[in-house]
Formats: C-alpha cells, structure tokens, sequence
C-alpha cells in the first residue's frame, strides 16, 4: 500500500491510497480510481464519511482518494461560491494528469460524495463546464468531468426540500447561484451514470432531493440507479458500528454500488 499527500492551491488537501504493483497480479496493476468527498453541511468534512467509506472501496480493488475541501466554517466567512467545486474538479484533473504515476485507468475515475458531499458530487458531473470552473483550472474540455457518480442521501436541490445549512454556505442570498446550484434544473443529457441511495426517514436531507434528480436523469435519459431504505435518518455513511449507525439491511447499498461499478467499468475482481 503506497499513501499519497498533495494539497490543491486553495488549500484543500487530497490523500490517496494507492494498491501497490506487483507481478502476481498483472491484470490489476492499473485499477479504477474514486474520489470520496465526505458530507458536513459545507462547513466541516465528515470522518465517518472519508476513512470508513474508503476501506470499503479499497477493497473492492480501486485506488482511493478522499478530498478535504474548502469549508465554511462559521458566519464571519463569506459564501463558498464556486470554491468546492473548483477544488473537487481539480483533484479529479490531478488524478487523472497523474494516473501513469497512481496506476489509475484515466477513463474510470468515479466521484462518491454524501450530503452536502453528495451535492458536490453531483456538480462536479453536471457542472464541469461552468465558466468558473474552466477558468480557474485552466481547461476547456471534459478532463474535469467524472465517469460515473455515487451519492449518499444527497442535497439537490435549493428548493422547497433543500438542506438550507448546505445552500446558505454555498450561495449566501445570491438568488442567482442557488438556482444555479439547485441541481435538479440543471440536468441535460451528456452526463455520467449516478448511483444514488437515500433513507426514506431522512429527517436532514429529505428523500425528496433524490427523487427530484432522478426524475430530471430520467427526463433527460440519462442512467442511474436509485436505492431508497425506508428506515434510519442522515449521515449513516457505510451503516456500521464502526460510523454509530450500525444497519445491517441499509449496509447493502455498499454491495449494491461496488456491484454496480463493477458492471459499469468492466471491472470485476
């Protein structure tokens, strides 16, 4: 196992765990890559949702990277903006710009994000193109965009049903940029597939906020997955005791997902 430290000019800090090379196993010495972007409201970046989530992917044979991205971390701090997305769309390009370097296969880099990490998650495959986010990375096609999307009891949207904690640290009162950043409106039909799971119980991030993107995915024709669990609130990560939410029956959307990548990146151990 090889660690791998690298901060993006915000500040924001990227670390990797890269499955060593060896001889034994030539097929899979170039493995899949994910980047996890943990949730907390835009202004913390969850420890249940980085490490924890990581393991379980490793496992499952890809190279990991989870991103600590630019925060909010009180009132006195101006609106995020544009910043995260920046950040998260910089560490997909860092990953891919080196993947000789990380054994990475430069066509399957997923993004896997929770909460506000989940509406993160989601722009950086449906936003990639935004005029901020080429301009400050300094790139005019797509070498920014996910191949495909994991999302973890997602905010969406900044509607009726939105997390108003995450869209306040994001967009301030900048009416303009929420409607931007409500992510159901924003749907077209060239983006990656999303897998997307969410508890019907939700009390933070209500389960609407899935069931409006994958109604706008499924306007646009675009594929996904959608796992809804009737029972348990927010944050339950990989739904284990080792995160406090132990849940035997939700801890499938691990299986679910690993499988479905699987299918999707032809990708099977």
């Amino acid at each position: 196992m090889q660690f791998y430290n690298h901060t993006l000019p915000s500040g924001a800090a990227l670390v990797g765990y890269l499955r060593d090379e060896t001889a034994e196993m030539p097929a899979f010495n170039i493995r899949p890559a994910i980047l996890i972007l943990p949730g907390g409201g835009y202004a913390w970046c969850s420890s249940r949702e980085a490490d924890p989530v990581a393991m379980q992917f490793l496992q499952a044979g890809y190279n990991v990277f989870i991103l600590t991205y630019t925060c909010r971390k009180d009132d006195t701090q101006p609106p995020l903006r544009w910043q995260p997305l920046i950040d998260a769309a910089g560490a997909i390009l860092h990953i891919r710009r080196n993947a000789a370097k990380f054994r990475v296969d430069p066509f399957k880099v997923a993004v896997c994000g929770f909460s506000a990490g989940g509406h993160l998650a989601a722009s950086t495959a449906i936003l990639w193109d935004a005029e901020p986010v080429q301009k400050a990375l300094g790139i005019h096609a797509e070498e920014a965009r996910p191949d495909a999307v994991v999302l973890g009891y997602p905010v969406i949207t900044s509607g009726i049903m939105t997390h108003g904690g995450s869209i306040k640290n994001l967009c301030g009162d900048d009416a303009e940029l929420k409607a931007t950043m409500s992510l159901e409106n924003q749907i077209r039909g060239d983006l990656p597939p999303f897998f997307i799971w969410h508890t019907v119980e939700d009390g933070s991030v209500p389960v609407q906020n899935s069931l409006l993107l994958a109604s706008a995915l499924t306007e646009h024709k675009v594929p996904f997955e959608l796992h809804l669990f009737n029972h348990d609130g927010h944050g339950t990560s990989t739904c284990t005791r080792e995160v406090n939410t132990p849940n035997a029956h939700n801890r499938a959307w691990v299986d679910l997902c690993t499988d479905w990548l699987a299918d999707l990146f032809n990708y099977h151990l």
